[in-house]
């Protein structure tokens, strides 16, 4: 499994932005505070501005805000702006693969996996992100915790 430096990237400067959304942030800013190459956070943000998760203002007072509250933008929006689908098996999406047979249900698990991930992501937002709480497993994924209380944060 593959998590793209444009998706962590994203994800940090939404986090970032979030933090304080009184005034807008620099990509410089951004990139200095995350510690992000500033021109590949330049194109990141790019990506998020054009899937409509951040916006942007010109000028000395300009930068770039969320679209909308933390609390309302999962990890999952943040990987289909910037890498599309959330698995690819050599860059094509899952969704029409086959193989012949005795291979022929090996789809249907990489499927099985890229619904679990995406599962996981639509769950966990940016303000959980910042306040540091991202959403509990599910009772399959925390097998190893009975008390269902285990948190995303010791599986990233």
């Amino acid at each position: 499994m593959h998590i793209s430096a444009k998706a962590d990237y994203a994800a940090r400067a939404l986090v970032e932005l979030a933090r304080d959304s009184s005034s807008p942030l620099t990509c410089e800013a951004i990139a200095s505070s995350q510690q992000i190459p500033f021109r590949f956070l330049k194109s990141v943000v790019g990506e998020l501005r054009r899937a409509g998760l951040v916006r942007s203002q010109r000028g000395c007072e300009g930068g770039y805000w969320l679209t909308r509250p933390a609390a309302e933008i999962t990890l999952l929006d943040v990987v289909r702006a910037v890498d599309g689908e959330v698995f690819t098996l050599r860059g094509e999406p899952l969704a029409g693969l086959a193989y012949p047979a005795p291979a022929a249900g090996l789809p249907g698990i990489w499927r099985s996996i890229e619904a679990g991930a995406a599962e996981i992501l639509r769950r966990v937002t940016i303000a959980a992100l910042l306040a540091g709480t991202p959403a509990p497993r599910t009772a399959e994924a925390g097998e190893d915790d009975p008390s269902g209380k285990d948190s995303l944060a010791g599986a990233a």
